[in-house]
């Protein structure tokens, strides 16, 4: 295992010095190179966090394992818009994510009661919970940057690094909307799994996350049909997305930090 998360964090750092060195320099990004070492990174990752997730006891989705987790599914997701979008430069945040979640997990240890004996559909529920929560959480990083770059058009800057560096104002808000489309269709069917399968969420604790997630889900939603019927984009686009990741945040992660950490 110790092998695997060297490997994970040298490919991670490889993809993160490259892509700011590309970046500063003004030289092109070699896509080739990045996504290789980046599917290597994503194998290693992998090694390292399936015998802490898949345990003798049950799955152990401990806040550090979920962080870790988080953290593989994002550079996944990533790399898979890479295919059909330029977004490369766009790595230079998902790789030192990735980095600092492959540390969480190999490093990090949480108090946890492993989830033994549970349905297919309960494991579906999970899995795609956190595919949702990865693709919403790289919306909320895209907004993020596109405030960036909107401030700078405004402002009118000399050194306009995020206008300059990243792709285009406009290709950027198409792939928001990718993600947020991606993110909603994967965020309904975890819930409705849930829904079904769940069967006590208050004394599993779960009430306030599934309020939260409900309340992320249906401001996602709005933005979906105001994107489709009135044009909602630019800054009011960056500003709800950032807002609805907050509150899927808190209920994602919020509760795992309070549940094992604090009490």
């Amino acid at each position: 295992m110790l092998i695997a998360y060297l490997l994970a964090t040298f490919c991670y750092a490889s993809i993160s010095i490259h892509l700011y060195w590309a970046l500063l320099q003004k030289r092109p990004i070699a896509k080739g190179f990045t996504l290789t070492t980046l599917s290597i990174g994503v194998i290693a990752h992998a090694m390292v966090l399936y015998p802490n997730i898949v345990t003798n006891y049950g799955l152990n989705f401990n806040l550090f394992n979920t962080l870790s987790l988080t953290s593989l599914f994002f550079i996944l997701f990533y790399g898979l818009f890479c295919l059909y979008r330029p977004i490369l430069s766009l790595g230079t945040l998902a790789a030192p994510t990735a980095l600092i979640g492959v540390t969480l997990g190999y490093f990090g240890v949480a108090p946890y009661q492993p989830l033994a004996n549970i349905s297919h559909g309960l494991e579906a529920h999970i899995l795609l919970s956190f595919a949702a929560y990865c693709v919403l959480l790289m919306a909320a990083v895209q907004a993020v940057i596109m405030r960036f770059q909107i401030r700078e058009l405004k402002h009118k800057t000399v050194h306009r690094f995020w206008v300059n560096k990243l792709p285009s104002l406009q290709s950027m808000e198409g792939l928001l909307f990718d993600m947020i489309l991606v993110g909603f269709v994967l965020l309904s069917i975890a819930l409705a799994l849930g829904l079904l399968y769940v069967k006590d969420i208050v004394n599993q604790h779960i009430a306030h996350k599934t309020a939260f997630s409900v309340l992320s889900w249906l401001i996602f939603g709005g933005m979906i049909i105001g994107h489709w019927r009135a044009g909602w984009r630019g800054r009011r686009a960056a500003d709800l997305t950032i807002f609805a990741f907050i509150l899927l945040a808190l209920g994602f992660i919020g509760s795992k930090f309070v549940l094992e950490l604090l009490l």
